[in-house]
């Protein structure tokens, strides 16, 4: 984390100075009239979507919600390890990780041969495999992620604050006015009575649940199907015989059915699913009425010869499983797809529903807008063309496709697991899906930001379309041991990390120079092209490079200028561009970087690698921004 860039000031260096709009905000009594992007919802794929933009003070964004206050108590408490790895890009992983509950094994229980005896354990695991991520998969409150991003958006230099208690009434769109979506929304008075606000927006996003009313302004349907099985949740404080009571687990039960137990954070509540009853084939679970008395009940018929003595029930809840998608995320018809731009999208539950099981829907619904939120800021800020926004529901509807088909097998797996299954393949299919679990699984295809692997044996560790796989590495400068995909910020900026070629510091250094100098110096060059007049020469593109030399052997000075480049006001060295290998953890040999012959890795916003090329090929990056990126005026 680099501050004073700008001068020196003291305080939290997580709280940047207010801008003029950030000011004004505490004297006002509503949402503005216009903004840029206007939010629709306040759960995790909304707050994930306002805190990136937030990053943006010239953008003007609103995000308002129907509830008359912040989450308080969560449903959706499950966050994968690149979930994680995206929350350290908004700066508070390390509060997530304090505070949560760490996943670290599962253990399978099953009925044994004599079902009097009840149930036995038959297999632990590592919840995710070794190398798969820097972080583990964690259990917290969703109302703790609300608030982490609250803050995140009370700190930026607008001081973004959600607006409660707007009911969306109807939303409009005029492709042709120069802010096309018109909102309306109700706010109840306090002395009674219902007052009228009218928003308008360059674009809005619908974030607002499986009930959302902005898809339903678009005529769009979650379609897909229910597998007719009712399960009840419930977390609660209990006392309890049953060992593995603090460890995941999942249970299958010959004569009671199925049990996931889930941990809590702080080291007493446990989360319990609990199998119920198989729903008729038009029939809804609230016909059932079943009681919280019941789900316990049920839990304990599963969990013999152990017992569960619920001692208070924190919240709990009972639903059908069902798995339904969109056919688009964004208002634009399938007939107009080539014609039209997008305006107005949907994200997380709005456009796709999950399984609880699995653990899939938060995670993937603040996936969603993060690919969407740099997207937006880069047309919004002059860097992109509108018609990067058409890639939002091209690459985030197929990957939830994707991951509804897996969550489908799954829940059916536990469903089943007592009656076709053996349990113990319940256990084999855990461990083979565990990429998706970890949220790791994602891939997107070629396409304009997506290249087709042509160079990609040159880092077989980095797959093109996935997430960028962080390994360790020691920042040159100060000798800090880090993770080399810590150095990325969730500020809308592309990330080029150059992977010098193996030799001696003054040969590895001799393979990048070259590549340094064009990207500094040479008029074609993206990073002069697209970054703005009097911003830094990172404005745009962040370089860094990774030098396969000890770092007590390597003269900083010797760097080329592009790697100490001058940033801020005062004119500072940025010190933190260059790295060097780990002797205890070689990123090269981890990720499979072709030591002889080096590479640039391209890496989107969005923390996924977009291109690999060697390190002689200036050509080819400057062809593949030039069809993503709008050059500077």
């Amino acid at each position: 984390m680099q501050f004073h860039s700008n001068g020196f000031r003291t305080g939290d260096p997580d709280l940047q100075p207010a801008s003029p709009r950030g000011e004004a905000r505490a004297h006002e009594a509503g949402p503005p009239a216009e903004v840029d992007v206007l939010i629709v919802g306040c759960g995790p794929a909304g707050l994930t979507l306002a805190a990136q933009l937030a990053a943006f003070p010239e953008i003007e964004t609103c995000i308002v919600e129907q509830k008359p206050g912040p989450l308080e108590l969560g449903q959706a408490d499950g966050v994968a390890c690149r979930t994680v790895e995206m929350f350290n890009a908004f700066g508070f992983a390390e509060r997530v990780l304090r505070e949560a509950y760490w996943v670290n094994e599962t253990s399978f229980w099953r009925t044994d041969a004599d079902p009097a005896k009840g149930i036995f354990r038959g297999g632990r695991v590592q919840d995710t495999e070794d190398g798969l991520s820097e972080f583990p998969h964690v259990i917290i409150n969703q109302a703790r992620v609300h608030q982490f991003y609250l803050d995140v958006m009370r700190q930026s230099p607008n001081r973004m604050e959600p607006w409660y208690g707007r009911r969306l009434v109807d939303l409009h769109i005029d492709p042709a006015a120069d802010r096309p979506v018109t909102a309306r929304f109700e706010v109840d008075l306090p002395g009674g009575g219902v007052a009228s606000e009218t928003v308008r927006a360059r674009y809005a996003v619908g974030c607002d649940g499986a009930r959302s009313a902005v898809r339903a302004s678009l005529g769009l349907k979650l379609e897909g199907d229910s597998a007719n099985q009712a399960w009840g949740v419930m977390d609660v404080l209990a006392v309890t015989d049953f060992p593995d009571i603090r460890l995941k687990s999942v249970i299958n039960s010959a004569n009671g059915g199925s049990v996931v137990l889930i941990p809590r954070e702080g080291g007493h509540l446990v989360r319990i699913y609990v199998e119920m009853d198989k729903l008729g084939e038009h029939e809804r679970v609230t016909a059932r009425n079943i009681t919280v008395d019941d789900v316990i009940a049920a839990a304990n018929r599963v969990f013999h010869p152990y017992h569960i003595d619920v001692k208070e029930v924190a919240w709990w809840s009972v639903y059908e499983i069902g798995q339904r998608l969109c056919h688009r995320f964004d208002d634009v018809p399938e007939e107009e797809a080539g014609t039209r731009l997008p305006h107005v999208f949907i994200a997380g539950d709005a456009c796709h529903t999950h399984s609880p099981k699995a653990g899939q829907g938060m995670n993937v619904s603040m996936q969603d807008s993060f690919n969407l939120g740099w997207k937006l800021a880069a047309v919004l800020r002059g860097q992109a063309e509108p018609k990067l926004l058409r890639t939002y529901s091209e690459e985030r509807r197929a990957i939830a496709k994707e991951l509804i088909d897996f969550d489908r097998e799954w829940a059916a797996l536990l469903s089943a697991a007592t009656k076709q299954v053996d349990a113990a393949e319940v256990q084999s299919y855990f461990v083979r899906h565990g990429h998706y679990t970890a949220g790791t699984a994602t891939r997107y295809l070629p396409s304009t930001l997506t290249g087709r692997g042509e160079h990609q044996h040159l880092a077989t560790g980095f797959p093109i379309g996935k997430r960028f796989h962080s390994a360790p590495v020691i920042r040159l400068a100060d000798a800090k041991p880090m993770q080399l995909g810590h150095a990325a910020r969730a500020d809308g900026r592309w990330r080029l990390y150059l992977f010098a070629r193996a030799g001696d510091a003054e040969a590895s250094l001799a393979s990048i120079a070259p590549l340094c100098r064009r990207l500094a110096e040479d008029p074609a060059s993206p990073l002069r092209r697209y970054a703005p007049e009097g911003a830094d020469v990172d404005a745009v593109i962040d370089v860094r490079a990774v030098l396969p030399v000890p770092h007590r052997t390597f003269d900083i000075a010797t760097l080329p200028e592009l790697l100490l480049p001058a940033t801020g006001r005062l004119g500072l060295r940025d010190y933190e561009k260059a790295f060097c290998t780990d002797p205890r953890a070689d990123i090269y040999a981890m990720r499979g970087v072709d030591a002889a012959e080096g590479c640039a890795i391209l890496v989107r916003p969005d923390q996924y690698v977009s291109q690999i090329v060697p390190l002689d090929a200036f050509d080819e990056l400057s062809a593949f921004f030039a069809d993503i990126l709008i050059p500077a005026a």
